[in-house]
């Protein structure tokens, strides 16, 4: 449900008992959401689906709370799977298990969890980049960037990001952005970028 959230395809009215359900002590682990809540029949915080914790999933969960303003939830899963990578000396694995973090003082391993592997190394930078509200449109001329990074990430300082064949260098000081080294034609907006729908209401077209 919280990659619905992501396609945006829950109704504003219904969005709060999603955002509330995914940050519940059934689905919140502590360290991410699971994959099932531990008040279900089938839930197991060691099985590979029916209550484990997936790093990349989560990444669009937050991704998709941001979608809705959901910003506090949204930092704390950011924040919880940040946490779990420091006991795995700074990689996620794919997957790890869902026991509470009221249980244990660190995240399970999964026993036959693939570490290095791809998804799970973007779950970082996904995080970073929603929680940044970083998004760029080359075709609309826009580049677009609203943070709302927790104070206890620090400062952001990011070089050589490209766009439009060109690269450019952001600074992020207590959630206030600067962007330097943008090329002619791209517009920098503190906002987040128009979403699909919203673009088909300019025009004027039915949802």
């Amino acid at each position: 449900m919280g990659q619905c959230l992501w396609h945006g395809i829950i109704d504003d009215d219904k969005a709060p008992a999603v955002a509330e359900r995914l940050m519940s002590p059934e689905m919140f682990s502590g360290w991410g959401v699971r994959t099932l809540g531990a008040d279900m029949g089938a839930y197991n915080p060691a099985s590979y689906h029916n209550g484990s914790v997936w790093p990349h999933d989560n990444a669009i969960i937050a991704a998709g709370l941001l979608r809705y303003g959901f910003v506090e939830e949204a930092q704390r899963i950011s924040t919880a799977l940040l946490e779990a990578a420091g006991y795995s000396n700074g990689r996620l694995p794919e997957l790890f298990c869902g026991f509470s973090r009221e249980q244990v003082t660190e995240p399970v391993p999964y026993p036959t969890a693939c570490s290095p592997q791809a998804w799970a190394a973007t779950t970082p930078i996904m995080l970073i980049t929603s929680l940044m509200r970083y998004d760029a449109h080359v075709s609309r001329g826009g580049f677009w960037l609203d943070p709302v990074l927790p104070a206890s990430y620090g400062d952001v300082h990011l070089t050589n990001a490209p766009i439009a064949g060109s690269r450019m260098t952001i600074d992020i000081v207590g959630s206030v952005p600067s962007v330097q080294g943008l090329p002619e034609g791209i517009t920098f907006h503190r906002e987040h970028r128009p979403w699909l729908t919203e673009l088909m209401a300019q025009a004027g077209l039915p949802e």
